[in-house]
């Protein structure tokens, strides 16, 4: 069983900077897929990020490239989103997942793939 825990989330300025963060437990997360995805009010959760076990891989939303940054910690068991340049349409709540499983490109921006979640992180970008 994997337990995921966001923080992170606030409230910015367009412009502004955010780092999310996502620790999880369980001993097989230098080995596990992590992603990130939002879901922004009467909208779908969207893929946004992610980044495959070692050699750690990394997969972006074209709406968020050269903005974000994934990254990820094994020593510490955290996953990072670093989103720079912000803009009210990025303003969601921010689920981290996760999956044990090798991705492929295909399926890992489908939310249906991940088999765990976080409980989300509020980001609100003001204009």
């Amino acid at each position: 069983q994997v337990q995921l825990v966001d923080s992170g989330g606030g409230l910015v300025q367009a412009g502004g900077s955010l780092r999310l963060s996502c620790t999880a437990s369980g001993r097989s997360f230098s080995t596990s897929t992590m992603g990130w995805f939002r879901q922004a009010p009467r909208e779908e959760r969207q893929f946004v990020a992610a980044i495959s076990g070692n050699p750690g891989r990394t997969y972006y939303a074209d709406s968020v490239k050269g903005r974000f940054t994934i990254s990820r910690d094994n020593a510490r068991n955290t996953v990072y989103l670093q989103m720079n340049s912000l803009t009210p349409e990025d303003t969601a709540v921010y689920y981290c997942a996760a999956d044990s499983r090798v991705p492929s490109p295909v399926v890992v921006s489908s939310r249906r793939w991940y088999g765990y979640w976080g409980q989300g992180t509020q980001v609100t970008v003001s204009s």
